[in-house]
Order: C-alpha cells, then sequence, then structure tokens
C-alpha cells in the first residue's frame, strides 16, 4: 500500500526541480499526477522522464485565471476528482535596489506566486474530494524580511502564507487541509540563479554565505523538500492544516 494509492494530485511548477522531485515521490506513493508548467517542451519532458502511465501534463499560466480552470478541468476529465493540489509554480523575481525596482517584475512574481496560488485553490475546492490536501510552496523569504533586494519575491511569499490561512480556514468544514511548505535555500537552478543576482548586486557571495548561516551548513536538495511534500499530501499529516512548514536545514532556528 502506497501513502496515495489512487490518488488524484496537480503539481504546478511541475518541470522544476522541486515539482518534478514532488511528482516522483507521489507516483512512487501510488498517486497519479498532472504535472502543470508554462512551456510545452518543459512539461514534456518532464512527463516523459516520469515514465509512468499515471503521469501526464499540461501547459498553463498559473496565473491566468482560464488556463487554471482548463487544468483542473483536464485532470478531473482524466482521472476524476483531485486528492492533492500542489501549487509549486514560481519564478525569481530579480535582486535591485528597492527605489528604482521594476514595476513589471513586482506586478509578474506577485500574479505568479500569490495569485496563482489563490486561482489554483479557487478552481480545484470544487472539484476535489472531501478530505484532500492542498500545498503551497512558499520560502524561507515568505517569513522574514531579507534585505529589500527582492521585494517581489519576498512580497509574493508572504503573500502565499495568507492565501494559505484563509484557505485552511475555508476548506476545514470538507476536512480539505490547506498547509505552506517553506524550503529555505534549495540546490537547484532556481535557487542558483537568485543567488548569483544577490551576489552581483551585493558584492558578497551568496551561496557561501547562506551555508555559514544553515546549522546544517549546506543547501536542501530536491528530494528532501519533496519528502516534506509528501508527508503534507498523505494521510500521515491528516491534523495539520494553516500550517508554516519550514524546511530549511535550521536557518529559522
Amino acid at each position: 500500500m502506497g501513502l496515495l494509492d489512487n490518488k488524484v494530485c496537480v503539481v504546478t511548477g511541475g518541470s522544476g526541480s522541486v515539482g518534478l522531485a514532488s511528482a516522483r515521490a507521489f507516483l512512487r506513493e501510488g498517486g497519479k499526477v498532472m504535472v502543470v508548467d508554462l512551456r510545452e517542451a518543459d512539461v514534456k519532458r518532464a512527463v516523459d522522464g516520469l515514465k509512468s502511465p499515471n503521469a501526464a501534463g499540461h501547459v498553463a499560466d498559473v496565473a491566468d485565471a482560464a488556463q487554471t480552470k482548463a487544468y483542473i478541468d483536464a485532470t478531473v476529465a482524466k482521472w476524476g476528482k483531485i486528492d492533492v493540489l500542489f501549487s509549486n509554480a514560481g519564478n525569481p523575481g530579480k535582486a535591485h535596489p528597492l527605489t528604482d525596482y521594476p514595476e513589471d517584475v513586482f506586478d509578474r512574481t506577485l500574479a505568479i506566486h500569490a495569485k496563482g496560488a489563490f486561482l489554483a485553490i479557487k478552481y480545484a475546492l470544487p472539484q476535489m474530494n472531501d478530505g484532500g490536501s492542498i500545498i503551497i510552496t512558499s520560502s524561507l523569504a515568505g517569513t522574514r524580511g531579507g534585505n529589500g533586494g527582492n521585494i517581489s519575491y519576498i512580497t509574493a511569499k508572504h503573500a502565499q502564507i495568507g492565501v494559505m490561512r484563509s484557505a485552511a480556514r475555508a476548506a476545514a468544514p470538507r476536512r480539505i487541509r490547506v498547509n505552506s511548505l517553506n524550503p529555505g535555500p534549495i540546490d537547484n537552478e532556481f535557487q542558483t540563479n537568485i543567488e548569483n543576482d544577490i551576489s552581483k548586486m551585493t558584492g558578497v557571495n551568496a551561496t557561501e554565505l547562506f551555508n555559514s548561516q544553515i546549522p546544517l551548513k549546506r543547501h536542501g536538495r530536491p528530494d528532501e523538500i519533496a519528502n516534506v511534500a509528501l508527508f503534507l499530501a498523505s494521510d500521515m499529516s491528516s491534523f495539520v492544516t494553516g500550517l508554516v512548514m519550514m524546511a530549511d536545514g535550521g536557518m529559522t532556528s
């Protein structure tokens, strides 16, 4: 028996490292997984790499309401009502001085993270089984202010926690749990791009700085974050809702 036997799962940002690792974990535990991402080539690569008849893909901009409804409807049409929604899509924003921060970057980052999570929940909830699970990928950045160098990302990650807390109350009568998964620095391309931007802006090696601040003295691995997502997706967390779940190597301790 797997932890997610015959559970229908949606993973947005599913072609990225954490999304793909989570899709693998969900499939390994018996789930059926719809991988959602922005580019067709990325979705195809992810689904092909999963090598499972229980994996499918859908191309969508998570900040667009019609496209969000479409990936939810496509999932239900293929497998039936949804049990697990993992709103994991994101972008890195941009490290930039606050006083001339690009407004289009701020708007787009907030739309992908906060509006994307809101839309996912809005359209998924009516198509979910009672007792299901919703997970939103926020970040360590959603729990503190940083240095203001990437205000769009920090603001968006805080906003996702607000979406989670509001949705946890709204979904509770149906026993649908809503939680936030907040990783610290992860060893992947997404984080590397963020750290490279910070390093250029500050003149300090951001990767070395972060590692020095993490009690475990290293970045996390995508599969380690996926294991936390699996816990939140499964009945192992049946009495857990409204939680900001840190997975940061002790960085916030």
